[in-house]
């Protein structure tokens, strides 16, 4: 006996609502029909899945290894009916899109303009995540149809590069080291500053901490930034440098961006766990276009 669909969007949602009774509600099926579909789950993959407790329904160490591999067929599934829509010339369906919060701030939204000018019956649902490991284990356990951000470790599907993103420091225009710049700054040179720098968990903290390593520094902290948005800001009302992408820095503002010397890059990827449909396609061949077509001006 082999797994449904069916039985795996069970599954989901009993994990997901925490009881067999609210399950039932949303699926509108009755709570024995929906018993027995988990317990024939259970018997096709060889063992229990679900913990029930009074108050409660626990994962087993089985279905904490099935979950993922559910939650990735549904989404799977889901693609495969967008896809359809797509080539039947149906305008509709979701697509839906993992990245990490520099990449939703910098070179996403004109990609989300055009792609809504060219398929605006299709819905966008984002995901972000704060760090490139979160990205990939949420696109691993299928929550989105495409991912987008630094190229995943060892990954196992496929993998498109889009370009090289740049980094710049971010000075207030008044710092004396942003006056004194002809364009670009050694980062040993802002050795004994207190940046502004990134909540633990971001991506861009592990960065900022790995360049300044190689520049022969720790950088002190002045202030953690919980968005990634709001680094260059406090960097530009003078509460220390900062590192950040070029393309999250909005035009018209007033802060100065220098460009790192030596360069501060990394690839940008989008990525998905099987050969992506039409849709997923369509959607990576616009970011592919649009991605770097922007760049904020560097002031010196």
């Amino acid at each position: 006996m082999k797994a449904t669909v069916r039985q795996l969007e069970y599954l989901v949602t009993v994990v997901d609502t925490g009881s067999f009774t609210r399950a039932a509600e949303l699926l509108h099926v009755t709570q024995p029909a929906l018993s027995h579909q988990i317990r024939a789950l259970e018997q096709a993959v060889g063992g229990a899945l679900l913990e029930r407790l009074p108050r409660a329904i626990r994962l087993t160490p089985m279905g904490r290894a099935v979950l993922p591999h559910a939650r990735a067929t549904l989404a799977d599934t889901e693609r495969l009916h967008a896809a359809a829509q797509c080539v039947a010339g149906l305008a509709g369906g979701e697509l839906e899109i993992a990245t990490v919060y520099s990449v939703s701030l910098g070179i996403l939204p004109p990609v989300l303009r055009a792609w809504r000018r060219r398929q605006p019956g299709v819905r966008i649902r984002l995901r972000e995540y704060a760090h490139t490991d979160e990205l990939r284990a949420a696109m691993a356990a299928g929550r989105a149809d495409l991912a987008i951000g630094p190229t995943p470790e060892s990954w196992p599907g496929p993998v498109r590069d889009l370009g090289v993103e740049e980094f710049v420091v971010v000075l207030a225009a008044d710092d004396p080291a942003a006056i004194d710049a002809d364009g670009t700054i050694a980062l040993a040179a802002l050795a004994g500053r207190s940046w502004v720098h990134f909540a633990p968990g971001n991506g861009l903290a592990e960065l900022l901490d790995r360049v300044c390593g190689a520049a022969g520094f720790h950088p002190a902290v002045a202030v953690r930034a919980e968005q990634t948005a709001a680094a260059p800001l406090l960097a530009a009302a003078g509460l220390g440098p900062t590192l950040v992408p070029a393309d999250i820095v909005q035009p018209g503002f007033d802060g100065v961006l220098l460009r790192p010397d030596p360069p501060v890059r990394r690839v940008l990827t989008a990525y998905t766990r099987t050969r992506p449909d039409p849709l997923t396609t369509s959607f990576a061949d616009l970011l592919a276009e649009h991605a770097f077509g922007r760049r904020p001006e560097r002031s010196a």
